[in-house]
């Protein structure tokens, strides 16, 4: 009877099993830094945007320094420096101006591209909020012709257009009052002149 050692892995095969081990690994370190690099980008692009869209507002509300071509400046946020770059443009009307603002991460030395670029427009063409005139409630047209319209009970207004309720929401059609939502406007041509 021959007696037969117990048989162990070779040096081979465990340098094979711990290449294949060090290759997984190293994918799965890749994949884990690829997600940690585009979180943390996604971060920085949205505080970027907030601090884009608060200088707008700034920009809105201190109209002082419209007259300035550029303005540039830095803040904190977040925890971390950020620099921004306010540019103004002229636009076809005259007293009208497309503000820019461009977001960078870091001091003004920092160099690199704008994480976040938000515009809008400022001047005296644009009215103050809540100084129109305009009565919504009434429809598009003529407004002393439509308040005419709605007071004689007609549905439409003075240039024809049909509305499908009155003043306060309320149904113009009689035929149809129980279900507003399926209501049938009709168009009452105008009388007099336009």
């Amino acid at each position: 009877m021959s007696s037969r050692r117990p048989r162990g892995f070779t040096l081979v095969e465990v340098l094979v099993a711990l290449m294949i081990v060090a290759m997984g690994l190293a994918a799965l370190m890749v994949a884990v830094s690829g997600a940690a690099r585009t979180s943390g980008y996604l971060r920085d692009k949205t505080l970027a945007q907030w601090i884009a869209l608060n200088r707008l507002t700034e920009v809105r509300l201190n109209t002082n320094k419209f007259g300035k071509n550029t303005d540039v400046g830095e803040l904190d946020f977040a925890s971390r420096r950020w620099h921004y770059d306010t540019r103004y443009f002229d636009t076809s009307i005259a007293t009208m101006k497309r503000v820019v603002v461009r977001v960078y991460a870091g001091d003004a030395k920092t160099k690199g591209n704008a994480l976040a670029e938000s515009s809008t427009f400022l001047g005296s063409s644009l009215s103050v909020p809540g100084t129109t005139t305009t009565n919504w409630t009434l429809g598009s047209g003529q407004p002393g012709a439509a308040t005419a319209a709605v007071a004689a009970g007609q549905t439409g207004t003075a240039t024809g257009t049909a509305t499908g309720a009155g003043v306060g929401g309320s149904s113009a059609n009689p035929t149809n009052s129980a279900n507003p939502a399926t209501t049938t406007p009709t168009t009452t041509p105008a009388t007099g002149s336009q």
